[in-house]
């Protein structure tokens, strides 16, 4: 039994080389769970896969008329079968622009503080950047086009965040482009400067590289290593984005980090925040911003030791994800100084 357990944990911690893309169509298991841990969690009754049903039906934001979500999103991946070519792809755009439009009429308002719950939206039509690319990738999945999410570390205007942001990707059935379907922005397809995505087997920091009607055409390292081709880059897997659910709950955990709903961290609040960070890497151990941010838990916990290891380790993470983004470069000289002093 011990070297089971330690077989485990070697895999958790080693490099996901055969991580593929979540595999989220509204109508898996692996989506429907999402919701199930959301509405489990907030004491809610019911199915999220319903309440979106019931939802497409009170907009009118039908895809090729038809009342029935699930009808519609068959009759569409039929006619992406029979479709070839220019065709197919036109399709594809049609398809994606139209689960932009959905999502946002479905879930009007904007939440940093509860959107990233399917519980929030179902409740209170809120809405947060990994939710709504969850939701634009199921209903892109479903429909049998090749989607995901990736996290973005440079934004539209090429202006650096710590992967503050999460956008839907679509890959083209022609395999020749990605798109980039952002419900955050008023129109569909948007050209963020900078993602974080998995290419040549690890995460990695990509400069995209853009063409004509905003695809993007190729992939260049953040890191200096060169050129990336499309198909040796896809969306982040079902792990990664398990783990940024948990990130959020803890970022956002009432009085704990940010001190959401009561202006100011404090005890019980920061020990919130410091358990959703820990099973966000247990979820992950690469998630390069929940191991960061946890350092910051732990320093307002006043555990200096504990800061310095955790930044000093998330640290290591983005560096070997290729790039270091102001913030943790200024926490690694903090820990270095802490530990020579």
């Amino acid at each position: 039994m011990h070297r089971i357990r330690s077989l485990a944990l070697l895999l958790a911690l080693a490099p996901a080389a055969l991580a593929a893309p979540a595999t989220l169509p509204l109508t898996s298991g692996a989506f429907q769970t999402l919701g199930a841990e959301s509405y489990r969690r907030a004491g809610l009754s019911g199915s999220f896969d319903a309440w979106l049903t019931d939802a497409y039906r009170r907009q009118d934001v039908l895809l090729l008329k038809e009342p029935s979500l699930g009808r519609a999103l068959a009759g569409r991946r039929a006619q992406l079968l029979l479709a070839t070519g220019a065709d197919r792809d036109r399709l594809a755009r049609e398809t994606a622009a139209w689960a932009h439009r959905f999502v946002k009429a479905a879930l009007p308002r904007f939440s940093l503080e509860r959107g990233f719950e399917f519980a929030s939206a179902a409740r209170s039509g809120e809405r947060q950047c990994l939710l709504q690319s969850v939701l634009i990738t199921g209903l892109l999945q479903e429909a049998g086009l090749q989607a995901g999410a990736v996290m973005v570390w440079r934004n539209l205007s090429g202006q650096e965040t710590n992967l503050g942001h999460v956008t839907a990707t679509l890959r083209l059935p022609s395999g020749r482009a990605d798109l980039l379907i952002d419900a955050s922005d008023p129109t569909p397809f948007v050209e963020h400067r900078g993602l974080l995505t998995w290419a040549d087997g690890a995460y990695r920091f990509l400069l995209p590289q853009y063409g004509a009607g905003q695809t993007i055409t190729g992939y260049r390292r953040a890191d200096g290593g060169g050129p990336v081709a499309l198909s040796r880059v896809s969306a982040l897997d079902l792990a990664y984005l398990r783990s940024q659910f948990d990130y959020y709950r803890g970022e956002r955990a009432p009085g704990g980090l940010l001190g959401t709903g009561v202006g100011r961290a404090t005890p019980a609040g920061l020990q919130g925040s410091e358990r959703w960070l820990q099973a966000a890497l247990r979820e992950n151990p690469h998630n390069a911003l929940a191991a960061y941010v946890l350092g910051h838990v732990y320093r307002k916990q006043g555990r200096p030791g504990a800061a310095r290891a955790q930044y000093l380790a998330a640290a290591k993470l983005y560096a070997a994800q290729g790039h270091t983004p102001r913030g943790v470069q200024d926490a690694l000289v903090w820990a270095r100084s802490a530990a020579t002093s």
